[in-house]
Parts: structure tokens; sequence; C-alpha cells
């Protein structure tokens, strides 16, 4: 059989541009996924207990963008969801992102206006200038004692890593508010699929142009497959056989427990911010799908450097062997790589999507 194009994952980044040049272009795409299903870290199922559970953690869908909503509304409804975390610190709840609330339960404050935050953390921020890691944007955002509450050890567990270590974008994508504004995001588009992630994704590979192998690492298919053109979605060192050296990833371990209960905790979302806290999260899934149901399922997060790739590391030794290996993929004329690991860049999920329809329309498009 011959292909148009050999995709490697079936993540967002494979499962958009399959869709696309399939429809689109009408091309023969074959699509080779290691994992015995599709949807990526956004895969989602059912448990044994009728739980709808992420089962790499939770995925919460949010944008600006409403090309990239339009675009998928085109494989799924959505139901509107406004995530919200708290930290867990000393027996006590903190609302997160730092906002006026956890400003005055921190501080045992009364502050009423906005003006009255502002002129108290002023008076705590540091000058950090440059900012050269997470601990600067940080500390010049909110001041040091704060940065040390919320992110100094939660961000060690997560990334093995003290902040100051980690580029400026690791702690600095959620900015600190001085309202009452108790969202996690501030996007216009906060939904959520209405029949779940995998779902969306079946939808979005129904073209009898596109074929399918799971469980399978593409490397043990790939002499014996014709095609015109690769996108790869993997890691891009195992790509190049770690010519230049492993990137390293954080990864995590999850453990999953339900409840007789209707309810185990206050939010969908609680980060764990004390050093002596082994995991970093606490997830009850139910809050997220609203589902109705008499028990509940939660995940525990353990962050390690062992199990499957999901955070890349910014650190500069990686950006170095980075380097070298993108200067490799720009002499395989037939290449595209595209996504999370196969740039080494921390994307959210409505990035990844705007990030496939750009290469579709800016780069494979004009293949043909």
């Amino acid at each position: 059989m011959k292909y148009d194009f050999l995709i490697v994952g079936a993540g967002f980044a494979g499962s958009v541009l399959a869709e696309r040049i399939a429809n689109q272009l009408n091309k023969r795409v074959l699509i080779i996924e290691k994992r015995n299903h599709i949807g990526g870290n956004a895969y989602d199922e059912y448990d044994e207990h009728g739980v709808l559970v992420h089962r790499y953690g939770p995925h919460i869908f949010h944008t600006n963008d409403k090309k990239v909503v339009d675009y998928l509304s085109n494989f799924t409804e959505w139901y509107e969801y406004q995530h919200k975390v708290l930290a867990y610190s000393n027996n006590e709840y903190f609302p997160i992102p730092i906002n006026r609330t956890t400003i005055n339960k921190v501080f045992n404050k009364n502050f009423n206006y906005d003006y009255e935050v502002e002129q108290f953390i002023e008076g705590m921020r540091e000058d950090r200038n440059p900012i050269k890691n997470s601990e600067d944007i940080i500390v010049n955002q909110v001041g040091y004692k704060l940065f040390e509450k919320f992110f100094l050890h939660y961000t060690k567990k997560q990334w093995n890593l003290e902040p100051k270590y980690l580029s400026p974008s690791v702690c600095g994508r959620i900015k600190f508010r001085i309202n009452n504004d108790d969202r996690y995001f501030e996007d216009n588009y906060q939904i959520m699929p209405k029949d779940g992630f995998t779902k969306m994704f079946e939808n979005m590979l129904i073209n009898k142009n596109i074929e399918l192998k799971l469980g399978v690492d593409y490397k043990d298919l790939i002499k014996t497959i014709n095609f015109d053109f690769i996108i790869y979605t993997g890691p891009i060192d195992y790509f190049f056989d770690y010519k230049y050296g492993r990137l390293t990833y954080r990864s995590i371990k999850f453990e999953f427990k339900n409840f007789y209960k209707e309810s185990y905790q206050p939010t969908s979302v609680i980060n764990f911010v004390d050093a002596d806290v082994p995991f970093t999260r606490v997830t009850e899934y139910k809050k997220i799908t609203n589902q109705k149901i008499n028990s509940t399922t939660i995940s525990y997060e353990f962050p390690n450097s062992s199990d499957e790739p999901y955070y890349p590391i910014l650190i500069d030794s990686n950006l170095s062997k980075l380097k070298l290996y993108l200067n490799e993929a720009g002499k395989i004329s037939n290449l595209i790589l595209c996504g999370r690991l196969a740039e080494f860049r921390y994307y959210d999920m409505h990035q990844v999507v705007a990030r496939a329809l750009n290469i579709f329309e800016n780069r494979i498009r004009k293949l043909f």
C-alpha cells in the first residue's frame, strides 16, 4: 500500500494533520501510534465505576483562538466549564492563581479594593531585572514569601529542579491577580467536549483515507511502508536515535482511587504545595465532566523522570542539544515535525491545534 503521508502519533498534532490531509487534500494517510489508543495525553475513558476519567491527568480546554474552537466544533459539541484550583498548605486552602482572597488569607488582611492589594504587593515584590528564570518572574510579581509558599516546593516536586534553574515560561504562565477572580483561566472560550476528548478524536479520524495502527512502534514498521512524507510528533531525540544525547523530560505516575461518596474535595483540582507531601495534585474528575453519579474517582500525581515523556525540561543543556536535532531535521526534505515532544516546546492543547492547522495551511497544502 502506498501512502502520501506517514504520521507518527495520534494525539492532537497527528490527528489534526491527518484529518486535514485526508479531508482537504484527499490524500492517503497512515497513522502509527505506539499506545493502544488515540488521543495522546488527552485520552479519556470510563473507568470500572462508570466515571469518565482523563488517564493522563486533567485536560482543560481553554483558548482565545476562535479559529481553533470553530475547527474542533466540527467534531464535538461543548459544555462550558470554568476551571478552579485550590492550593493546599498547612491544612488550609488558598485560591490559585494568587488573587485578593489568597493575599487576605495568607497575610490576615481584609483588603476590599484592587488598589489596596496592588500597594501591598508593591511593597513585597523584588525588582528582578532581567528576568532570567522562573524564580525571577514570580518574585518580581509578588515577592519571595508568596513565591516560597506556593511555587518553590511545588515546582521542585514537579520538575525536580528549583525554579531558578527553569525558564521563566514554566512558572510565568499563570498570572497574579489583584481582584477576587478565582478562575484558573481568563480565556474567552473555557469549554469541554460534550462526550469527552476520545469521542472527539474518533470523529476527527473518520475517513476512508485514514488508516490507523495502534500499539506498535513506528520504527518496527517504517522499512516496510511506502510513503512520500513523514509527520513526526514523538520525541525528537528518539527520531534521531539519541545521536546528540537524550533530551530530558518530566513524567507523572497516576494513582486512581474511587470513593462511594458524592464529593471528595472542594474543587476539581487541588495543588499540594508543601514539600513534605510526595504528590503534586489531586484531581476529582466528575467535577470537570459534570457527571451525575453516586461515586467519585480521583487521581494522585507523582512526578518522576522514568515514565512516559510528558513535559520538556527547558534548561540550557537541553536547548543546546535541541538545536543540533533541529538542524538534522532541516536536512530531511520530507520530514515535518509538530507537537510538544517533536518540537520540544510546552504547548497547551489549543496551541498544538493552532500549530497543526498552521503547518497544514502554510507548508503541507503548498506541496500539492
